[in-house]
């Protein structure tokens, strides 16, 4: 028994490295589909199929549901629709500030930039009168340095591109506190996402067509970055995530999920020949440090109720 346990924690681990060999590899992805199409229409298509992926997992889930008949599990369908449609509203933002910002600075800086998102959280759970540990104040102080390694230039300026990803970053942050606020007045997380992917991607579809000249010869020329960040980053990564964390500890996973930004840079660097210099890699290290130290502190519940940040 004690055996069977030990198994499905191992399980889990590997699964949840998984996922962040996948989250962190979208942002590769999110990278050369720049070179065709624009932010909205890549966020849009992105997005219509990361609705559509979830589906068939929530009629299976669906399913089981109903044949185990589990006691003291309502789901709020209130709850769900409504958090669905606010969370499709701050990731459409976010993904917007991301795509764009990816299209002017590197993977594995964005990667990096866009993990400090753990560290804002309980930043701003200070406006909901949440107590903020002291470690993770360091954890603040840690990951500015970081980006200021990474992306402060000679005369203190920074890239566009790495303070728009700094913004995503930030709106990754109120995503997360919407999610976990919807989640505890018992919202189907699987639905809630479906709904958020869909919300996004006709909001993204509007400004596709506002501002963008999007064409069926371009989105084809980005089909596979399309369906690499739509399919297998927001469909498959999300329901793996689900399914893992029902078996591991939760701080455990978020440490795991947070390895999302080493693999970004690894990825950028195998991939895309992009190269870190000595003073990016220290930040990148202490971005990384930060990341970590803010999960191991026990930081805030909802940033293990994380939907996929790339």
């Amino acid at each position: 028994m004690k055996g069977r346990g030990v198994n499905k924690r191992l399980a889990s681990a590997l699964t949840l490295l998984l996922v962040a060999v996948i989250w962190g590899s979208a942002f590769t992805a999110q990278s050369k589909g720049t070179e065709y199409v624009g932010a909205f229409t890549y966020n849009c298509t992105r997005s219509v199929l990361g609705a559509a992926a979830l589906l068939p997992v929530i009629g299976v889930m669906t399913a089981v549901r109903h044949k185990n008949k589990p006691s003291g599990t309502a789901v709020s369908k209130k709850a769900t629709v409504i958090g669905g449609l606010i969370c499709g509203l701050v990731l459409c933002g976010a993904s917007a500030l991301q795509q764009i910002g990816i299209s002017m600075t590197t993977a594995g800086k964005a990667g990096f930039i866009t993990a400090l998102y753990i560290v804002i959280v309980p930043i701003l759970g200070i406006f909901l009168h949440r107590r903020v540990p002291r470690i993770v104040w360091l954890c603040v102080v840690t990951a500015a340095a970081g980006f200021y390694l990474l992306s402060v230039k000679e005369g203190f300026s920074v890239g566009r591109g790495d303070l728009l990803v700094l913004g995503c970053a930030v709106m990754f942050s109120v995503h997360i506190m919407v999610i976990d606020r919807f989640m505890g007045q018992g919202a189907d997380g699987v639905v809630m996402s479906c709904i958020q992917f869909a919300v996004t991607a006709v909001i993204s579809g509007v400004l596709m067509f506002a501002f963008e000249s999007p064409s069926a010869a371009a989105i084809y020329e980005a089909r596979y970055a399309i369906l690499y960040a739509g399919v297998l980053s927001s469909g498959v990564g999300y329901t793996l995530q689900i399914i893992a964390q029902k078996h591991a500890d939760p701080t455990a996973a978020a440490l795991i999920m947070s390895l999302e930004s080493v693999f970004a840079a690894i990825s950028g660097w195998l991939i895309l020949g992009e190269r870190l210099s000595g003073r990016e890699l220290a930040g990148c290290g202490s971005v990384l440090a930060a990341v970590i130290a803010a999960q191991a502190a026990g930081g805030e519940k909802a940033e293990n109720n994380n939907i996929s940040a790339s």
